[in-house]
């Protein structure tokens, strides 16, 4: 899989985790392509916490507006009936309980569900933002991202980097498949087919524990 096909595969599948009526707050990069994929018919409210609800699909190049801009500075539409607001507002949506879903990307997710995010010491980075409010506030955290970056792992026994927050993470989606984070460590729930099970594990330093009635991953 090329680069786009592997994105295109984490944001089809994310957006098969919403339902009508969710608040659904996405993090910069990958997750953004996600309104792309929502379902027919299907109504959720996307919010950015630089103060907006009512996000639509990424827009054209032609039809880009500079101020309409998400978190990490990249151009969104607006859908009808769609609130601007100021960001105070906007993270007591978030502090407040009112994301259904946080969906985000990661440098490392561990078995315990803990995330590192935001630093990568001795790098430049533009800081953690809302990030951490997110995983406390929503009532689900969905990682959508890269199985690995660079042939290094990201789904690991325990974290290395600085933690955005321990023990947040519900779910992880990548292009090879669905994962869950239990009690008892990492949940392999669906898989792609293009993959199988020895190469999901290679590319995991977590233990994946196998789920009896293993899916094929739906994209």
């Amino acid at each position: 899989m090329d680069k786009n096909q592997i994105r295109e595969t984490i944001a089809k599948r994310s957006a098969k985790e919403l339902q009508n009526g969710f608040v659904v707050n996405l993090g910069i990069g990958l997750p953004t392509l996600i309104p792309n994929y929502l379902p027919s018919g299907m109504e959720v409210t996307f919010q950015t916490e630089n103060g907006m609800l009512g996000i639509g699909p990424t827009p054209d190049a032609n039809d880009e507006n500079p101020y309409l801009t998400n978190a990490g500075g990249q151009f969104i539409t607006a859908l009808p009936g769609a609130a601007a607001f100021d960001s105070a507002t906007s993270f007591c949506i978030i502090r407040g309980g009112h994301v259904d879903v946080s969906i985000l990307g990661a440098l490392q997710v561990d078995e315990q569900g803990d995330l590192a995010n935001w630093m990568i010491p001795g790098k430049k980075v533009p800081g953690m933002g809302g990030a951490m409010d997110l995983l406390s506030g929503a009532k689900k955290v969905i990682l959508a991202m890269e199985h690995t970056a660079g042939g290094n792992k990201k789904i690991l026994r325990k974290c290395t980097l600085p933690l955005t927050a321990k023990g947040q993470v519900n779910e992880i989606i990548t292009e090879m498949g669905v994962m869950e984070i239990t009690p008892n460590g990492i949940l392999l729930k669906e898989i792609n087919p293009e993959f199988t099970i020895e190469q999901v594990q290679d590319a995991t330093d977590a233990k994946l524990i196998i789920a009896p009635e293993l899916k094929q991953m739906s994209v």
